[in-house]
C-alpha cells in the first residue's frame, strides 16, 4: 500500500507536468490559429482568449493518453536515476506487481479523463463555438441553449436541430416591422439549402395584419429569404468528437431513425469508449520501455522516444478512423486498430524485459 501510494503520487505529479506542457503548446497553436480571424465582427483579443480557455478541457481530454505515457516515463525514469527501481526489484517487487501498482494510478487518470470528456468538455466546447460564432457574425446571435436562436436584421429565427448535412428541423421565423410589431410567424418542419437558396418545407404561416387580425395558411414548400448562409449554420455545429458518449448514442439513434449517415458519429462514439483503455495501454507501455533502458543517461532518449510514440498514437487516432470510413469499414475498427497495435507493442516489450 505504501509503495502503491508512493508510485501513484510520483506518476500523477509527472503526468500533471507533462499534460501542462502539452496543453500549453496545443493551446498556443490554437491561439495563433484564431488570431487570423481577429478583427472580424466583434471577434477581438478578449474573445480569442475566451475561446482558447473554453477549449482547454477538450484539448486536455484528447491529450490524456499521451500525457499519461510521458508522465509515467518521466516518473519511472526519476525513480531509476535514484536507483529506487533497482531496490524495488531486489526486494522482490516483480514487474507484474509494479505494473499492477502503476495501473491503479492509471485508473485514477481514467476516472478524471472520463469526467472531463463526459461532463465538462461538451459544455465548454458548446460555449466556445457559440461565443466565437456570435462574435464573428454581427447580424447573427445565439440567444439561449434551447435550440439555435439567431437574429437576421428584423427577423428572429429559432432552429430546433441542424443535421450533419445542414438539413434544418423545426424552423420558426418571427418577422417584425420597424416599429417592433410582430408581422408574421412561420413554422416549417424542415429546410434545406438547394441551388443557392434555403427552401422550407411543410410550412404553417400566420400573417398578422395591422388591424390585429390574422390569416393562416399552409404551404408544401417556400423559399426563405435570409442572410443566414450555410457557412454561418456550420459554425454553430459541434463536432462529433466534442460530444459526450450519451449525446452521441442518442444522436446516432436519431440519425438512423431519419435514414441519415452515422459513420462519423459512430467513429467518435467508439473512440470515446476505447479512450480509457488507451490510457491504460499507454501507461502499461511505459513500464517495459523504461525497464528495458535502465542504464544511466538514457532518460533523455526515453523521453524523446516516448514523445514520438505518443504523437504517433495521437495522429493514428485522428486519421486512421477517417481512412476506415472512406473504405466503408465499420467505424469501430477505426477506434480499435491503434489501440490493438500499441497493446501488441506493449506485450512484445514486456516479453523482452521479463
Amino acid at each position: 500500500m505504501v509503495i502503491d501510494y508512493y508510485l501513484g503520487r510520483t506518476i500523477l505529479y509527472h503526468t500533471g507536468i507533462s499534460l501542462g506542457v502539452l496543453l500549453g503548446l496545443f493551446s498556443f497553436v490554437t491561439f495563433i490559429d484564431q488570431l487570423g480571424d481577429m478583427g472580424i465582427g466583434n471577434y477581438n483579443i478578449v474573445e480569442v482568449v475566451k475561446f482558447v480557455l473554453l477549449s482547454v478541457p477538450y484539448t486536455l481530454y484528447e491529450l490524456f493518453p499521451m500525457g499519461a505515457l510521458l508522465g509515467t516515463i518521466l516518473a519511472l525514469n526519476s525513480l531509476a536515476v535514484d536507483s529506487e527501481l533497482v531496490v524495488l526489484r531486489a526486494a522482490g517487487f516483480s514487474l507484474s506487481k509494479l505494473t499492477a501498482s502503476v495501473l491503479k494510478t492509471g485508473l485514477v487518470m481514467v476516472v478524471f479523463a472520463v469526467a472531463i470528456g463526459e461532463f465538462v468538455s461538451p459544455t465548454t466546447e458548446t460555449m466556445a463555438k457559440n461565443g466565437r460564432a456570435s462574435a464573428l457574425q454581427e447580424t447573427v446571435r445565439q440567444q439561449t441553449e434551447y435550440g439555435l436562436w439567431m437574429r437576421d436584421t428584423s427577423t428572429y429565427v429559432n432552429i430546433g436541430e441542424i443535421l450533419p448535412d445542414l438539413t434544418l428541423r423545426d424552423v420558426r421565423v418571427f418577422e417584425f416591422d420597424n416599429s417592433t410589431r410582430l408581422r408574421s410567424l412561420v413554422y416549417a418542419e424542415g429546410g434545406q439549402f438547394v441551388d443557392g437558396t434555403w427552401r422550407l418545407s411543410r410550412i404553417h404561416q400566420t400573417v398578422i395584419r395591422s388591424d390585429g387580425k390574422s390569416d393562416a395558411r399552409k404551404l408544401p414548400s417556400a423559399k426563405w429569404e435570409t442572410n443566414v448562409s450555410p457557412q454561418i449554420m456550420q459554425v454553430f455545429l459541434i463536432k462529433p468528437e466534442q460530444m459526450s458518449v450519451w449525446q452521441l448514442k442518442r444522436y446516432i439513434l436519431h440519425l438512423r431513425k431519419n435514414d441519415q449517415e452515422t459513420s462519423r458519429f459512430e467513429l467518435a462514439f467508439w473512440t470515446k469508449i476505447v479512450l480509457p483503455l488507451s490510457i491504460g495501454v499507454m501507461i502499461a507501455l511505459a513500464i517495459p520501455f523504461v525497464f528495458g533502458n535502465l542504464r544511466a543517461g538514457t532518460g533523455g532518449r526515453n523521453l524523446f522516444i516516448g514523445i514520438m510514440i505518443g504523437l504517433t498514437f495521437y495522429a493514428a487516432n485522428k486519421s486512421l478512423g477517417y481512412v476506415v470510413i472512406a473504405y466503408g469499414i465499420a467505424p469501430v475498427f477505426g477506434a480499435l486498430i491503434p489501440l490493438v497495435a500499441f497493446m501488441l507493442l506493449a506485450i512484445i516489450m514486456y516479453r523482452r524485459v521479463i
